[in-house]
C-alpha cells in the first residue's frame, strides 16, 4: 500500500492539472473546519477540486504542499481504514519539512473507505492540515460525520453546469449582460433551449443526442447501484427503479407516497409505504431527485401534503423520458427549482387559501420571501389568467408587492392593484440572478 500511495503522491505533483471549466461557487476555506464538496456522480467535484488547486498555485502555494487522492481509484482497492493512517505517513516521508507549514490534503470520493471519519478527526487533530472531501451522498454531512466531526465540517453543494457555466464552458462570450439586440436574443433563446433537452453534466456538452442519451442512463444506472443498492442494501429494486422512471417522467409534478403505493399495489409489485419513504430519502441523499414541501406553519400539514420533486438535472429528465414530445413547461419549471437551488435556503411551493398553486416561495439567506411563477407560455389567454390569478392571491396573502414570472419567450412588466409583476424569459433571469450573485 504504501509503495502505491508513493507513486500517487508523486504523480500528482509531476502532472499538470488538466483544463477545467471555471465552476460559479467557494469554499468557505474557515479555520480548523473540514471543507465538504457534495453533489451527484459525475456533476463535477473533481473538476472542481483541480480549481481549488489551480487557485491555491495562482496565490503562491506550492503545489507539493497539496495531496490529492482519488479513493474510487482501483490501485488503492481494496482500502480499509486501518490503511488511512500510511497517507501522511508516506506524505511526509517524502516532504519532511512539510510538516512546519499549512498543508492541503483532498480526499475524492471518501465515502468509499468505511470508518473514514475517525482517520480524518484524527488528521484534523494532529497535523497542520486543511481538509476538503467529496462525496456522492448528502448525508456525508449527517450519519457519518456527526459520528465523530459534528460541528467540524461545513459543506458545498455542486451541481451540474448552470446554464451560465455551460455558454463559458462552450466558449460564449458573456459580456456584460446588458440587454442584447434581436441577433444576441435568438441566440440565447436557441442554447437555452438546448440546454434544458442537453442538461448541464460537463462530459455530456456538445456530444452526439445518441450518445448523450446513453451517458445519462448509464450514470442512473451507477447512482441506482453504487448510492442506492449497496449503499442502503436495497434487495426489492422493482419498485424502487418504479419510483425512479415514475418520477423522472413526471418531475415538477405533486407526488404522494400513499398514491404511489396504491399504483403499485395495483400492479402487483409488493412494497410498504416506509420502505417506499425510505426510497424516496435515498433518492434525494443521492442528489438525484430534491422534494419541495408546501408552505405552511403546521409541521403536520407539511408532511402529510403531496410533495413536489425535482429531478438533478433536465438532460437526465429527457435522457429518461417515455415521451417524444417535450414538455417544456415541466422541463422549465425544473430548471427554475435548480437555480433557485443554487442560492435559496429555503424553496417551498405556496397553496393560496382558494386552491390555487404558485410554484415557489423562496426565501434568501437574508430571510426575505419572493414569489415566483413559471409558465412556458403566458401568450394564451385562459393560461395567462389561470397563472396571474393565482400569483394575485399569493401576492395578497403573503403581503407582497413583488413578483416574477418566468417563461420561455415572452417579456412584460405588469403594475397591478396588486403589484408589480415582472414577467421574464427564463435565460434573461438566470443570467441576470448569476450577475447579482458572482
Amino acid at each position: 500500500m504504501e509503495a502505491i500511495l508513493e507513486q500517487l503522491i508523486a504523480d500528482f505533483h509531476e502532472r499538470d492539472l488538466p483544463a477545467f471549466t471555471r465552476r460559479h461557487i467557494k469554499l468557505p476555506w474557515l479555520s480548523n473546519k473540514i471543507d465538504t464538496v457534495i453533489g451527484m456522480r459525475r456533476s463535477g467535484k473533481t473538476w472542481f477540486l483541480f480549481q481549488v488547486i489551480s487557485d491555491l498555485i495562482s496565490n503562491k502555494y506550492p503545489k507539493e504542499s497539496m495531496l490529492y487522492l482519488n479513493l474510487e481509484d482501483e490501485r488503492l482497492l481494496p482500502m480499509t481504514a486501518s490503511d488511512l493512517h500510511h497517507i501522511p505517513d508516506v506524505y511526509y516521508r517524502r516532504y519532511p519539512h512539510l510538516r512546519d507549514i499549512s498543508c492541503t490534503f483532498f480526499f475524492d470520493e471518501i465515502q468509499n473507505i468505511s470508518g473514514w471519519e475517525h482517520f480524518i478527526r484524527r488528521l484534523l487533530d494532529t497535523e497542520n492540515i486543511h481538509i476538503c472531501l467529496t462525496g456522492s451522498s448528502a448525508k456525508l454531512l449527517s450519519r457519518e460525520i456527526a459520528t465523530s466531526l459534528r460541528g467540524r465540517s461545513i459543506s458545498t453543494e455542486i451541481f451540474p453546469f448552470s446554464f451560465l457555466e455551460s455558454l463559458e464552458h462552450d466558449g460564449v462570450d458573456i459580456g456584460d449582460r446588458r440587454r442584447p439586440g434581436a441577433k444576441r436574443r435568438a441566440f440565447m433563446e436557441n442554447r437555452f433551449n438546448d440546454y434544458l433537452l442537453e442538461g448541464g453534466f460537463p462530459e455530456v456538452q456538445g456530444i452526439d443526442a445518441g450518445y448523450r442519451v446513453r451517458i445519462l442512463q448509464d450514470y442512473l444506472n451507477v447512482v441506482i447501484l453504487r448510492d442506492l443498492v449497496e449503499r442502503h442494501r436495497i434487495s426489492n429494486t422493482t419498485p424502487l427503479r418504479y419510483m425512479i422512471r415514475h418520477l423522472l417522467n413526471n418531475t415538477a409534478s405533486l407526488f404522494s407516497i400513499n398514491k404511489f403505493h396504491n399504483d403499485l399495489k395495483s400492479q402487483g409489485i409488493p412494497c410498504g409505504k416506509n420502505s417506499l419513504h425510505e426510497y424516496l430519502d435515498h433518492l434525494s441523499d443521492a442528489f438525484l431527485f430534491f422534494p419541495v414541501y408546501v408552505h405552511t406553519r403546521s409541521e403536520r400539514a407539511r408532511m402529510v401534503n403531496p410533495k413536489k420533486i425535482y429531478a438533478i438535472d433536465p438532460g437526465l429528465v429527457q435522457a429518461c423520458s417515455r415521451s417524444v414530445q417535450h414538455d417544456w413547461g415541466h422541463l422549465l419549471e425544473n430548471f427554475v427549482f435548480l437555480e433557485l437551488r443554487r442560492s435559496h435556503n429555503v424553496i417551498e411551493y405556496y397553496r393560496t387559501n382558494s386552491g390555487s398553486e404558485v410554484d415557489f416561495l423562496v426565501t434568501d439567506s437574508r430571510g426575505e420571501e419572493s414569489l415566483i411563477q413559471v409558465s412556458a407560455q403566458m401568450d394564451d389567454p385562459l393560461t395567462r389568467k389561470r397563472e396571474l390569478k393565482a400569483l394575485f392571491e399569493a401576492m395578497e396573502e403573503c403581503e407582497k408587492t413583488e413578483a416574477t414570472v418566468i417563461t420561455l419567450h415572452q417579456e412584460e412588466h405588469l403594475k397591478t392593484k396588486f403589484g408589480h409583476i415582472n414577467i421574464m424569459p427564463a435565460w434573461l433571469w438566470a443570467l441576470s440572478s448569476s450577475a447579482k450573485k458572482f
